[in-house]
């Protein structure tokens, strides 16, 4: 198993991925360490609905193409360069939904206050691309799927469940480069904003 700077400086989106299977002990694998992250008052309140069935993952493709298009795309496309935006449009229309695995991520709004899901829930989806990489699966965080609220409906969600990303898990078709990372010089200052660090 890598080391664990080694994951977290090599982790990065994967938006393609082969038809190959991840058994259910491995997905249980990402899932435990998932559950392990921080969260408020230790409240836990994140939930994993595993998407293995076609049809569903299917119909996950088409709420993130439909997000894609209905204006997800015009928003992206005077921020990132061309080749970054070709990307992610392969992974909207079509590339997440190809992985054998969708992780949907929730949080339950019964198990704490609703402000602090996020804070909550993302430290777990964190964890869970981490475990991922370090067991040689490709992954990506994306929230186009939970637009709209399609989703919930689709996953037979309680109203008080609610999908906040989804998650593919998969084996790559190829290794993935490096990451591209600004310098810690660039993002961080000491005592002020301004002040360069260290």
């Amino acid at each position: 198993m890598p080391e664990f700077f080694d994951v977290v400086h090599t982790q990065r989106a994967a938006r393609t991925f082969l038809p190959d299977d991840v058994d259910d002990a491995t997905v249980t694998r990402v899932l435990m360490a998932a559950t392990h992250a921080p969260s408020a008052e230790n409240s836990q309140p994140y939930v994993f609905v595993v998407v293995r069935d076609p049809e569903l993952r299917a119909a996950i493709g088409a709420i993130t193409a439909r997000a894609w298009q209905g204006g997800a795309r015009a928003l992206e496309e005077g921020r990132l360069d061309k080749a970054f935006l070709d990307d992610v449009e392969r992974g909207a229309l079509g590339g997440v939904a190809a992985a054998p695995v969708l992780v949907v991520v929730c949080g339950d709004t019964r198990l704490t206050f609703e402000q602090s899901l996020p804070s909550s829930v993302f430290p777990a989806v964190q964890n869970l691309l981490l475990a991922a990489h370090a067991l040689g699966l490709g992954s990506t965080l994306t929230t186009l799927p939970v637009l709209g609220g399609a989703l919930g409906e689709l996953l037979d969600l309680p109203p008080e469940v609610v999908p906040m990303a989804v998650v593919p898990l998969g084996h790559l078709p190829a290794p993935l480069g490096a990451p591209r990372r600004r310098p810690v010089s660039e993002k961080a200052y000491r005592d002020r904003y301004g002040t360069p660090y260290p």
